[in-house]
């Protein structure tokens, strides 16, 4: 048995589809090869990790020649796949399953793409419109639709032991607490900037934790996310804040991290489920996106979010140019949750 699994493009829908990947690997056995075809950029999401037999990338626009999309195609149909199970929901990816003649393609009739499955699911709707659903459960179907039997919803990622020694290297660096009292923060928002809390309102929080209850503060950062990094801490004025800007910023450094720490204060971003793989307690500060999206059934998280007329929007900037449904989201709520998240007492 070959199976093909079309990862999602972006680092948190990945964590959210492993109880997916678990499942998969359940139904058909160690017997099978299960090959996961992504974004190049993902890959370190999975690393580690041990439900795949193999991973390969693609790029709707690469400029390497050997992961185009064409060059998938050819390489999926040599591989002669019996099932293409699409995790994504863009047309390409089922017409590639399609072109490469596998026997069963499975995934959501969205897009138009309904005629090139074999197998397929309707996702929730009401008069017409999609229906907020958490996107873990979304995944799940359709394992549940190729015979797998309920799985739990606890995503789980792993670090390598190249993680552990990059990980190793910025507590020295840094030199962060050895005692484990280190929270992490992250800021970021790759959908949009209407996704961000603002940079004052972080560096106020850090402030705080650092002070009167006595942790440290490691901000992560991408590569594209330095400057703002750096910013926070600047505007934090405290010693015992510090961020990745200046250290090599990777997936794999940011997960290993995550683990290490005692708690994470993030946006609603990729990294927000790496708090969640590895146990860590989390506080998730949501803005214009609907919480039921991307609820991971996690009991260490807490949601905060501003009830506005105006909201959830789903845009990627505040169409009403206030950002309300971040500024209004004090930086005493937050730390109250903070407090909370760190005694065992989430509510």
């Amino acid at each position: 048995m070959k199976v093909g699994i079309f990862l999602p493009n972006w680092v948190g829908d990945v964590v959210m589809a492993t109880p997916t990947l678990r499942a998969l690997r359940k139904r058909f056995g160690q017997d099978a090869t299960l090959i996961g075809i992504m974004k190049p950029f993902v890959t370190d999401v999975l690393a580690g990790t041990p439900w795949l037999n193999e991973m390969w990338v693609y790029d709707d626009q690469a400029a390497d020649p050997t992961i185009s999309w064409r060059a998938v195609v050819r390489r999926m149909y040599r591989a002669k796949f019996d099932i293409v199970v699409l995790l994504v929901n863009s047309f390409r990816p089922a017409l590639m399953a399609w072109l490469a003649r596998a026997r069963e393609r499975v995934g959501y009739v969205r897009y138009r793409r309904g005629l090139l499955l074999t197998l397929k699911h309707d996702p929730p709707r009401l008069h017409g419109k999609w229906l907020p659903y958490p996107t873990l459960d979304y995944y799940l179907h359709l394992a549940y639709l190729l015979g797998a039997h309920a799985e739990s919803p606890k995503m789980e990622l792993a670090v390598t032991q190249k993680d552990e020694l990059a990980v190793d290297k910025v507590w020295k660096n840094l030199g962060l607490r050895s005692d484990g009292r280190v929270a992490t923060f992250n800021s970021s928002g790759a959908f949009g900037a209407a996704k961000l809390w603002p940079d004052e309102y972080f560096a106020e929080l850090a402030r705080r934790i650092v002070t009167e209850l006595e942790y440290d503060i490691l901000i992560l950062c991408g590569p594209q996310e330095r400057v703002r990094a750096a910013n926070i801490a600047r505007l934090s004025e405290s010693p015992r804040v510090f961020t990745l800007a200046e250290q090599h910023p990777s997936i794999g450094l940011s997960k290993a991290c995550v683990r290490r720490s005692q708690l994470l204060v993030t946006t609603d971003s990729g990294p927000r489920h790496f708090a969640a793989a590895f146990d860590v307690p989390v506080i998730s500060l949501f803005g214009p996106t609907h919480i039921s999206w991307s609820d991971t059934h996690y009991d260490k998280e807490i949601h905060l979010q501003i009830p506005l007329d105006c909201g959830p929007c789903q845009q990627r900037t505040c169409p009403l140019g206030h950002h309300r449904c971040m500024r209004d989201l004090s930086v005493e709520r937050v730390y109250q949750a903070v407090g909370k998240a760190l005694t065992g007492t989430t509510g």
